[in-house]
């Protein structure tokens, strides 16, 4: 996320968010209030159609009024994410409610960042051993609990490889997916065996007949 982030009152004037716009060559931002608690988003489309009101029939109460404010072209709620959340997470909330760009809030709502979708992409530009190592690190040995060497991982262009074998079966989805939700990760590819077969199998039941 970018943690330096632009943003205006509910009271900024319209001239004013589109100066904000223009001069650091961005095309929305949040709106907050006085304790920076995220009211709406506000982009760039939202000024446009707001002109094109102007001319329509039934101009909006907005454009009537006189002095527009970012209060009133803003889309709120705003869809917002905390900064603990994946990047494929944000990804996914983005194409699913069409948005440019997600606030980062903390757990009193308050404005500690933004991601766009420039900033996702960013990730796909991670270094491959930058990618290993933490595949290796945090989740090879410290959230699977394995020896090292009991995983062989190998990174090219984002897409890791994993050979070797782990202990039970259970656990090569499980490092699959952890492996998949990494920054950076654009493909996997499983090689991975293992030693026990731990899936559960249902017992039939057994049915007493009555002579």
């Amino acid at each position: 996320m970018t943690r330096d982030v632009v943003h205006a009152r509910r009271t900024t004037p319209f001239k004013e968010v589109v100066r904000l716009l223009d001069h650091h060559r961005i095309s929305g931002l949040p709106v907050v209030d006085a304790d920076d608690k995220v009211l709406g988003v506000l982009s760039g489309s939202d000024l446009i159609r707001n002109q094109a009101h102007r001319d329509g029939p039934t101009p909006s109460p907005a454009v009537t009024a006189g002095d527009v404010t970012a209060g009133d072209l803003m889309s709120s709620p705003a869809i917002t994410v905390h900064p603990e959340q994946t990047v494929p997470d944000a990804a996914r909330l983005m194409e699913r409610r069409g948005v440019e760009r997600l606030p980062v809030v903390d757990e009193a709502d308050r404005l500690v960042g933004i991601a766009t979708r420039r900033d996702l992409l960013r990730v796909f530009l991670r270094a491959d051993d930058d990618i290993r190592r933490q595949v290796t690190e945090e989740i090879v040995v410290t959230a699977m609990g394995l020896p090292s060497d009991t995983v062989r991982v190998a990174v090219r262009d984002g897409v890791v490889t994993l050979d070797g074998r782990v202990e039970a079966r259970g656990q090569v989805p499980e490092l699959v997916h952890a492996v998949w939700r990494l920054d950076g990760v654009v493909g996997v590819v499983n090689g991975l065996g293992f030693r026990v077969d731990d899936r559960e199998t249902a017992t039939p039941s057994r049915r007493t007949v009555s002579p």
